[in-house]
């Protein structure tokens, strides 16, 4: 406990120490920033005011655009401030705040895609009975369940991060507290933690990957029997729950599966999954899906009419 209260605070160098490049980040990221903000709000916003967006899939929707929301907060608010601030500080308690943060509503989005994943396999290879297995009360259930989970996991890696002693070096080469960088300053042998993180994250990277590749195969391979509009239907919504899986998989398993090594692009790579894959969820949801984008319009007419009386 000793060597731990050594470090009181983190100084974190960012995505770079240019100063001109750092402006340029302050204007980009603040705008992806309030655009994910936006984007995230409106599906919420649509999804509950719209009578013809009332299945489960879109339940499960609303509740990942408020972990998309969330996730990006946990990291792109202290990116943006760091941009234009001379002292890149984070206490000792914020950092474990922020590493908190991050992993429950990641872990969180993890969890609600294969829930997603889950409800598009009913609704196409049980179409007979996918109001029965798919009621209200079930959905409930299994997004209380995604929340405990997700606690439990970013609980795990608190727990970890408490455990690692800092006693000199305390200059974080990221944007964000994560136990990845955290491990290369601790002053002992990290080996056990790190394979403790692989088998925490990485595992549920790898697994929560596997298992929703082998679903969306199973559902492709249901479509065969359906008519062409089925199909075509069928396609839109499920080719939306790929593009996002790969999306944010990709970089979660290139960064969680591997011993604690620094690559040129990790940062980047950390930004794609941590603030790209929550500004880009909407637009994926929206342009691909018939019935959002014409909610949204009712939305918008609705309320263009109720003010212009």
């Amino acid at each position: 406990m000793d060597k731990m209260n050594n470090v009181t605070e983190f100084f974190l160098l960012g995505l770079t120490q240019d100063p001109e490049k750092q402006k340029i980040i302050f204007v980009v990221f603040l705008i992806f920033y309030f655009a994910t903000l936006l984007g995230n709000l409106l599906i919420i916003v649509t999804i509950k005011t719209s009578e013809a967006l009332g299945s489960p899939m879109y339940f499960f929707l609303s509740f990942l655009s408020f972990a998309d929301a969330c996730f990006s907060s946990s990291t792109a608010p202290k990116l943006i401030v760091d941009s234009i601030s001379k002292k890149k500080t984070i206490s000792y308690n914020e950092c474990m705040t922020q590493l908190f943060a991050a992993h429950f509503f990641g872990v969180m989005e993890v969890f609600l895609l294969i829930l997603m994943a889950y409800d598009r396999y009913v609704a196409i290879c049980k179409p007979l009975h996918y109001t029965v297995i798919m009621n209200h009360r079930l959905c409930s259930v299994l997004v209380v369940w995604a929340w405990i989970g997700s606690c439990l996991h970013s609980s795990a890696q608190v727990i970890l991060a408490l455990t690692l002693p800092f006693c000199g070096p305390n200059v974080i080469d990221h944007y964000f507290c994560d136990l990845q960088p955290l491990l290369r300053l601790a002053c002992t042998d990290t080996y056990l933690i790190n394979l403790l993180v692989v088998t925490n994250s990485g595992a549920i990277a790898i697994a929560s990957f596997v298992l929703l590749i082998i679903s969306y195969i199973v559902i492709l391979y249901s479509l065969r029997n359906y008519s062409a509009e089925g199909k075509r239907k069928a396609l839109s919504t499920c080719s939306s729950h790929i593009i996002v899986v790969l999306t944010f998989f990709g970089p979660c398993i290139f960064i969680y599966t591997r011993p604690p090594i620094i690559f040129s692009v990790d940062k980047v790579v950390a930004v794609f999954y941590t603030i790209g894959t929550p500004f880009l969820n909407p637009l994926i949801y929206t342009l691909r899906n018939a019935e959002v984008k014409n909610s949204m319009k009712k939305l918008f007419c609705s309320r263009g009419s109720s003010e212009s009386q």
